[in-house]
């Protein structure tokens, strides 16, 4: 058999600066001193157990008085849905099947927690006949031809 071709090759190879090392003011300035481009940042809150901070204006939120919440509807439409609905001898459970809603949603309107929407207030009123927007909350729909 042939002698193999394999040639012995030595490869010497500095090892660059581990992480400390690289992260050291002495490396810092040294790789400015040769020129190289050197990045620096400033981590928020390295190192400190800080996970919330606590911000110049938290008193002045704490002096804001205003409340913003979302208006409901009013006591008198959940009366009115409650009336037309066992008028017409429907539960809540059958009014909601009905209008394609869940039964939970006529329990809000009912208590008047709902946050009104124009789509389901019109869906209870063609189911009930009875208005529940505009003055006339209450009053029974007038059926006539639709203008178009």
């Amino acid at each position: 058999m042939a002698e193999s071709d394999w040639d012995t090759v030595t490869v010497l190879r500095k090892k660059g600066p581990t992480a400390a090392q690289a992260k050291s003011k002495q490396a810092i300035l040294a790789a400015q001193r040769r020129g190289e481009d050197v990045e620096t940042s400033k981590k928020w809150a390295a190192g400190q157990n800080k996970q919330h901070s606590i911000t110049k204006n938290t008193a002045k939120l704490d002096r804001e008085t205003e409340e913003l919440h979302h208006d409901r509807v009013t006591l008198e439409v959940g009366k009115a849905v409650q009336q037309g609905r066992q008028s017409k001898g429907l539960t809540q459970k059958d009014l909601a099947t009905k209008i394609n809603e869940k039964p939970q949603v006529i329990a809000d309107y009912e208590s008047g927690r709902a946050i009104p929407n124009n789509q389901v207030l019109g869906k209870i009123e063609r189911a009930i006949g009875l208005k529940l927007r505009g003055k006339d909350i209450g009053k029974p729909i007038e059926k006539g031809p639709r203008a178009k």
